[in-house]
């Protein structure tokens, strides 16, 4: 009978301890997908919120460009126009700052990519560096290359399938409207 009994006992003593591993790697594995879950959640907050204020700060920098061009006047004055630029930069930097805390290699590249296209825009808009018309949309078009890339190498990191580029996604042009007609030909 004793030896029915450690048999018993080594078997309850079996059954108890595969049952604390296995709800051990369970509750593990849970933890890690929370944890990644919750880090995904950042990164999604992140890179949103960057691409908003690049974006913020590009149409800034439209608007005092063709204010100061004269293609089309604002109501503010220069100075302000200038003043809400340069805190849009600040805060892209600053937004930024969370993408390289969270972002992957390939992530913070594509961010240091679209911050040196979105600061040629700022610096024409400023004067600090000129060029025409053309040069201004050949920089607006690399600026939003540049938020494309980013998605791409955003997607990646987060695992999202599909593209925003490629044979399915063309590239688009700036939507720009009609050249201005001079209609006094006479």
């Amino acid at each position: 009978m004793a030896v029915e009994q450690l048999v018993t006992i080594a078997a309850v003593l079996l059954g108890a301890l595969t049952t604390h591993l296995a709800t051990y790697a369970m509750e593990r594995s849970r933890n890690r997908y929370v944890l990644l879950t919750r880090w995904d959640d950042r990164k999604i907050d992140a890179y949103g919120g960057y691409v908003d204020r690049v974006r913020a700060s590009i149409f800034l920098a439209v608007q005092l460009y063709e204010h100061k061009e004269g293609i089309r006047p604002s109501g503010k004055p220069e100075a302000d126009l200038l003043e809400e630029l340069r805190e849009a930069s600040r805060m892209r930097g600053r937004v930024f700052e969370q993408v390289m805390l969270l972002g992957g290699d390939a992530v913070v590249e594509a961010g240091h990519q679209l911050n040196a296209a979105a600061l040629q825009l700022d610096w024409q808009a400023e004067g600090k560096i000129t060029g025409t018309l053309d040069d201004w949309r050949a920089r607006s078009r690399a600026a939003f290359r540049e938020i494309n890339e980013f998605h791409e190498a955003a997607r990646i990191d987060l695992g999202v399938q599909g593209r925003v580029t490629g044979e399915q996604h063309p590239e688009r042009d700036l939507l720009l409207p009609p050249a201005r007609r001079n209609d006094d030909t006479s």
